[in-house]
């Protein structure tokens, strides 16, 4: 079984629980998500199997889509409603004028401070680790890319008895959305947290195409596999070179091809090598011998 899965990850459950539960109703081992989600947060997880967990980096590196719910006044431990709150103040009127200005100031590239409950390590550890033995560490900073910012909740004012707004969140991989509320609220002088979030695009899956655990495995055990999308979903934005049968002999031994192969798409950092209509390979420029190519992945068409 080869393909990416385009999973809805409900609420309560880690990233890696998915993977686990997705072996045992497939039957197979080769399986990896592409992307962490928080267990509180829903949202769309794309998940590869088999040969394409060789193209698991690629997901993971197209954009994402959110919607947040964003609460100011009050800040947590871990910049979401999960943590305990460590500080509070009362809003004042805040104009849809005065929160679109700061949603525009937070557009483009922006420099975020992961979480101390997150993932990211320092030195050997996640922050999280850190985080819950009480220790405090210097966090590296990270750039990150937001495509766009859009409120959806109407152009209401903010104040103490409405301090939630709703926002959909277009951005690049490695963006902290908790970290993306503080700041907000840093911008409009607030304490803030991201009270809900969930997450309705993942490169090129939606929330429409996605299928819940439960219903794979029951189209599992009716022999119903349309769950699952063919590799070349995974890399549909990346340019593609269709190759002949010489070239393939020769790509499926991690053969070095000569630049002029590829002169129709020089400019590129990568390229998708497609045979018959599938995935074979991604090269790139070598970086010591200029006239030739190199494989970065080779994608095997013969099962073992």
């Amino acid at each position: 079984m080869n393909g990416i899965i385009p999973l809805w990850k409900e609420r309560g459950m880690t990233s890696h629980d998915c993977v686990f539960k997705l072996r045992k109703i497939l039957h197979t081992k080769k399986v990896g998500h592409t992307g962490t989600l928080d267990p509180e947060v829903e949202g769309v997880l794309p998940i590869c199997i088999g040969r394409a967990t060789k193209l698991a980096e690629y997901v993971t590196d197209e954009g994402k889509v959110y919607v947040a719910e964003i609460t100011l006044g009050k800040s947590t431990t871990t910049e979401d409603a999960t943590g305990e709150i460590i500080a509070t103040k009362d809003l004042a009127e805040i104009s849809p004028e005065a929160l679109q200005s700061v949603l525009t100031k937070l557009t483009g590239k922006i420099t975020q401070i992961p979480p101390m409950f997150s993932a990211v390590k320092v030195n050997g550890k996640k922050l999280y680790e850190y985080a819950r033995a009480g220790i405090e560490v210097e966090r590296p900073s990270r750039q990150v890319d937001i495509y766009s910012l859009t409120r959806l909740d109407g152009l209401a004012s903010l104040n103490e008895s409405n301090p939630t707004f709703q926002l959909e969140i277009s951005c690049g991989k490695g963006t902290y959305i908790r970290t993306l509320a503080v700041m907000i609220g840093e911008l409009l002088g607030y304490p803030a947290h991201m009270s809900k979030l969930e997450r309705t695009r993942s490169g090129f899956f939606k929330k429409e195409d996605c299928f819940t655990l439960s219903e794979i495995d029951e189209m599992m055990q009716a022999n119903d596999l349309n769950f699952l999308y063919p590799l070349e979903k995974g890399i549909e934005s990346m340019t593609k070179l269709i190759i002949d049968d010489e070239i393939h002999a020769k790509v499926l031994n991690g053969a070095l091809l000569p630049k002029a192969l590829f002169v129709s798409v020089e400019n590129e950092s990568r390229v998708v090598l497609i045979f018959e209509g599938k995935l074979t390979a991604i090269y790139k420029p070598h970086p010591e011998k200029k006239d030739l190519w190199k494989p970065e992945k080779v994608i095997e068409l013969n099962e073992a």
